[in-house]
């Protein structure tokens, strides 16, 4: 079973001065999901190399097991600082794909032609594809094979209007995942700010939040077999 985790190379929180990239804990939960089934991972960002952390995501009330997990595992450090460059990555050579959220994706990932092969590749080849938090945004220019938006029509989740608000950017983000997504067409649900909430529709996976990243893994993994 091989999977392709994808990751943002953007570390910039638009006009701020302030860092982002990618959630640690939305990477960290995940990999060890797969990695724990015996899966094969694969990492890949637009960039290649080393994806930027988040610094928030590195603060110590946003730490759990799998965050401390990573800190003591110097394969998957070494596997993280060397992502391929997502231009290399072929949709064909993986079962699964899964995206780790973090504001980062919202303007590399959802602007990516690369990215947005690959899914367009997974989906068309009925293989099941996982997003989470603000990664889910990186399907707005994601279309099915007859041109229609990818998510037009099915059941979705991502990062919450009222979690933006709470975290304070929701003026600064180039889209609000939530807006977006219904925009689109899609069936926006989503549960309780901040707690696990995770919606299958066919082979598509999508969590709210960081709190939904182990068990949107844990959705992939079931759909893997």
């Amino acid at each position: 079973m091989k999977i392709l985790m994808v990751l943002t190379s953007h570390d910039q929180l638009g006009d701020t001065g302030k860092k982002t990239g990618f959630w640690l804990e939305e990477f960290a939960a995940p990999y060890y999901v797969f990695k724990d089934a015996g899966a094969q991972i694969t990492l890949a960002s637009p960039a290649g190399g080393q994806p930027p952390l988040d610094p928030k995501s590195d603060a110590p009330d946003a730490q759990t097991e799998s965050t401390e997990r990573f800190k003591n595992d110097p394969e998957a450090q070494k596997a993280l600082a060397t992502t391929l460059t997502l231009a290399e990555v072929k949709a064909d050579a993986y079962d699964g794909l899964f995206y780790p959220g973090g504001h980062g994706p919202l303007w590399d990932l959802a602007e990516s032609r690369d990215s947005i092969a690959l899914i367009e590749a997974f989906a068309q080849a009925g293989k099941p594809f996982a997003l989470v938090c603000h990664a889910p945004g990186v399907l707005r220019h994601v279309k099915t094979a007859d041109g229609k938006p990818l998510v037009k029509g099915l059941t979705v989740t991502g990062f919450s209007n009222s979690e933006e608000a709470a975290v304070q950017l929701t003026d600064v983000v180039p889209f609000l995942v939530e807006d977006e997504l219904k925009k689109l067409g899609a069936h926006y649900e989503k549960g309780p700010d901040w707690g696990s909430y995770v919606v299958e529709d066919g082979n598509l996976v999508t969590g709210q939040n960081p709190a939904s990243s182990e068990d949107a893994a844990d959705a992939l993994l079931a759909k893997l077999g």
